[in-house]
């Protein structure tokens, strides 16, 4: 008998068990009590969710106030789903994320209007005609009009009711027609977004009839947000790393709000992103590239994750994302030419992206004139990708990308919230939390505006996590004695 074996002694044979037992009920009651913990707070941040969508769109403080309170809410869940049982972790991440998802569809979208132009471009697209010939507004296109997007302007030229939950808009400027009123935003224009964008409204609009509304890509984004849930927690596993982790994207208020409820083709793009880390990592050149291509395809704002996917073989790399890239624009490029190009050179300017007044470059205002932001910020993106292009580790390129997307979040500072869908899976699986606070104070910049409240709300924001930035990286960064390779894999 070894040392370490138990001696048998009479008459003790049932307090043995018995005591086991109890010694195994104290951390299994423990596991069901945070696991209980955790789902209640997902029930929790499901109603404040609901409650946010569903409400009067005409009370503009719900919003804001919402979404503050679905973050002051899941940062509780997140730590509440730390200590859920390992054996119980996946299916609760799941079970959270679908009940948050369902109840983001619950209601049409309640901050944006933008796919509605979705809709309408697939919509088109399905009639055979390319979304880049016509502007919403041309009477051209009027057999086409569904009354979910369109309505006619009254005899006086404005529309007597509010007939479209995302917000109604008025266009006079019409070729061939009447004063309209319409859900789409800029209907006198043409359309914004790419090639890549525009095969996935198509192919979401190809099944349903004209008339079905917003569900259509609302559920799209939820099976979106899941396949990227469910890519998180396969490479977790993969990578023996707790599935909880995943809970940082799963149950998000910025997933809940904008990818499902708003329904934002950026979801696509991130879900397309990801996909090209996952495969380099696993050594495919190839098809890193082409998805890499068509997330770029998708919304050109993934392009700037481009440094950290450089460090195996990037001429190959390139050169698969370049020609998927140019394969996506190939039809729409024989259909209407320069065409193509669409809103984006205006749509830039309109933005505020020439530095002048406006949200963008927040920070770099503080200690520049106006005029200089917009140079200062390229000069500023362009080390940030050099340094990530030259630090990147291959075995976690993770926080290349956080550093880069997040980087440029913070220095170009947009406005809109979905942005940053392209950061949160990078936040997962670099474990990089704290770069997850940009997106409420983007949240809440897209609420406040370009006013003088908006400006201050936004150096306010803004200023905060880059200086919580500062301070994590530099903790994290600081040496510890014994901290080695141990120390970073418990870093949850």
């Amino acid at each position: 008998m070894s040392e370490s074996s138990p001696r048998h002694v009479p008459g003790t044979q049932a307090r043995g068990p018995a005591g086991n037992s109890a010694a195994e009920n104290g951390p299994r009651n423990a596991g069901t009590a945070a696991t209980v913990a955790a789902l209640a707070l997902v029930a929790l941040l499901a109603g404040t969710i609901w409650w946010t969508v569903t409400a009067d769109p005409s009370a503009e403080w719900v919003s804001p106030v919402g979404t503050l309170a679905a973050w002051a809410i899941f940062f509780p869940a997140v730590l509440a789903a730390r200590r859920i049982p390992p054996r119980y972790a996946t299916a609760v991440v799941l079970l959270g994320a679908l009940l948050l998802g369902f109840t983001a569809v619950s209601a049409p979208p309640a901050t944006s209007n933008d796919s509605a132009r979705y809709a309408w471009d697939g919509i088109v697209q399905k009639a055979g005609i390319s979304p880049y010939a016509h502007v919403p507004a041309d009477d051209a296109l009027r057999p086409l009009r569904p009354a979910w997007l369109f309505q006619d302007a009254g005899r006086d030229g404005t529309c007597n009711t509010n007939p479209f939950p995302t917000g109604t808009e008025i266009t006079t400027n019409i070729p061939g027609g009447g004063p309209l009123c319409t859900a789409i935003n800029r209907p006198a224009v043409p359309t914004v977004y790419p090639a890549g964008a525009q095969l996935y409204f198509l192919a979401v609009r190809l099944v349903p009839g004209s008339e079905v509304g917003f569900i259509a890509f609302q559920l799209a984004g939820l099976l979106l947000s899941l396949a990227i849930t469910q890519a998180l927690l396969l490479y977790l596993r993969r990578t023996g790393r707790p599935a909880h982790q995943a809970v940082w994207w799963a149950w998000s208020p910025l997933v809940g709000f904008e990818a499902i409820n708003g329904a934002h083709v950026d979801a696509l793009a991130a879900a397309l992103a990801l996909a090209a880390a996952l495969l380099l990592m696993r050594g495919s050149v190839l098809g890193s590239g082409i998805a890499f291509g068509a997330a770029v395809a998708t919304k050109l704002i993934p392009a700037i994750s481009a440094p950290a996917l450089l460090y195996r073989r990037p001429v190959r790399f390139a050169a698969a994302a370049i020609a998927t890239f140019a394969l996506a624009y190939v039809p729409y490029v024989l259909a209407s030419g320069w065409a193509v190009l669409g809103y984006l050179p205006e749509y830039l300017r309109s933005e505020g992206y020439d530095g002048q007044n406006s949200p963008r470059f927040t920070l770099l205002k503080l200690v520049l004139p106006a005029s200089w932001a917009g140079p200062a910020a390229l000069v500023l993106l362009l080390g940030l990708a050099i340094y990530v292009w030259r630090t990147t580790d291959s075995t976690e390129p993770w926080d290349g990308q956080v550093f880069m997307v997040g980087g440029t979040l913070l220095i170009v500072s947009p406005s809109y919230p979905w942005y940053a869908l392209l950061l949160l899976p990078f936040v997962v699986l670099s474990r990089r939390y704290e770069f997850a606070a940009i997106a409420p104070v983007l949240a809440m910049m897209y609420f406040t505006g370009a006013g003088s409240y908006g400006q201050l709300a936004a150096r306010l924001g803004l200023g905060a996590v880059a200086a919580l930035l500062v301070i994590t990286t530099a903790i994290r960064r600081r040496p510890t004695p014994g901290r080695g390779q141990a120390g970073r894999l418990r870093r949850e």
